[in-house]
């Protein structure tokens, strides 16, 4: 995050295009404020257009505007949102949906610095600073050819990458005070203290929802809470590993997340005084996985061990330590013989 903060104070007072890459909740739209902030601009508009929230049409007339009589609706002359940043700066969040059209139009905006109403024809010259942002890849949509490859290079000027909270778990602590003091002021109370049980819970947990999803949990903790300590009781079931994420959409999800939840579930079937639980943890997911690519390659020994990446040997040792699929093996063609 110090480099994160060290660009963006270095990036801030010149023009340059600004592409802010990041998950969900992790803080894009802080940063593209602190661009403005810092930049000579500071004085002129901010304006955030949500890109993925408004249809094509819709989004083309908030950003460039429209004429009377331009489209059904259109009953009065209306400014578009770069219009309105004119001396200041405009923040393109979700940038990765805009539309193959709208995208012409923005790489003129960028390259020329002028454009046109919806319905009219004069040309209207602004300075309007740009600072976009995405939770996607762009290189990823420019390939499947979603995404206009020279729109791309203008916009990445200057990317700055947010790190998601998984990968910063030493700022939780930090992160949990402020949120704390925040929503202590809010309700007028005193801010709770946190235990430290409860920090170890919020330190192991994953964040799939990032700074924005510890902040949730904060204020409801400040909110409900009855006493004076932050105690893991306060905390959502998810966190204390007692239940999944709900509603969590696969693309904020990854496979360490999984892993995790997984294991502080099986930790709630042993006892306090139980040993061997690597073995029996660990004996156990490897057991499984093997007998799910097993069935994932339709019981094909070479092509499960080129998807597991061990050697055919060791996973035909493996099969017969668990006991799995010991009746048949691979023949030279792939076929499974007797």
């Amino acid at each position: 995050m110090q480099g994160v903060f060290r660009i963006t104070r270095q990036v801030a007072p010149t023009r340059a295009s600004v592409l802010i890459i990041g998950e969900t909740g992790t803080g894009k739209e802080l940063i593209a404020r602190a661009v403005h902030r810092l930049s000579p601009r500071a004085e002129g508009p901010y304006i955030r257009v949500n890109c993925g929230a408004l249809s094509e049409s819709l989004l083309e007339s908030e950003l460039f505007g429209h004429v009377k009589g331009a489209f059904t609706g259109a009953v009065d002359n209306k400014t578009g949102r770069f219009e309105a940043a004119h001396a200041g700066t405009i923040f393109l969040d979700e940038i990765s949906s805009m539309s193959q059209k709208l995208q012409v139009k923005l790489l003129r905006v960028l390259q020329e610095r002028e454009f046109e109403r919806v319905g009219d024809h004069r040309t209207i010259r602004i300075d309007t600073r740009v600072v976009a942002a995405t939770n996607q890849s762009l290189e990823d949509e420019v390939a499947a050819g979603r995404f206009r490859d020279d729109l791309y290079y203008r916009l990445n000027v200057v990317p700055i990458l947010l790190p998601s909270l998984r990968e910063r778990v030493g700022d939780v602590p930090a992160l949990v005070e402020h949120f704390l003091l925040k929503y202590a002021e809010e309700v007028k109370r005193a801010p709770l203290l946190v235990t430290k049980a409860a920090l170890e819970y919020l330190q192991a947990y994953r964040w799939p929802g990032n700074v924005r999803e510890l902040e949730n949990y904060i204020e409801r903790a400040v909110v409900l809470s009855q006493g004076k300590e932050l105690t893991p009781e306060s905390l959502p079931p998810m966190v204390r590993g007692l239940a999944p994420p709900r509603n969590i959409q696969s693309k904020t999800a990854d496979l360490p997340t999984a892993a995790d939840q997984f294991v502080r579930g099986a930790m709630q079937f042993v006892g306090a005084d139980d040993v061997d639980l690597y073995d029996r943890i660990v004996s156990r997911v490897e057991a499984s996985l093997i007998d799910a690519v097993l069935a994932e390659c339709n019981h094909v020994q070479v092509k499960a061990a080129v998807r597991l990446g061990i050697n055919r040997n060791t996973l035909s040792k493996k099969m017969r330590d668990f006991n799995l699929g010991t009746d048949a093996h691979p023949g030279e063609n792939g076929a499974v013989e007797p």
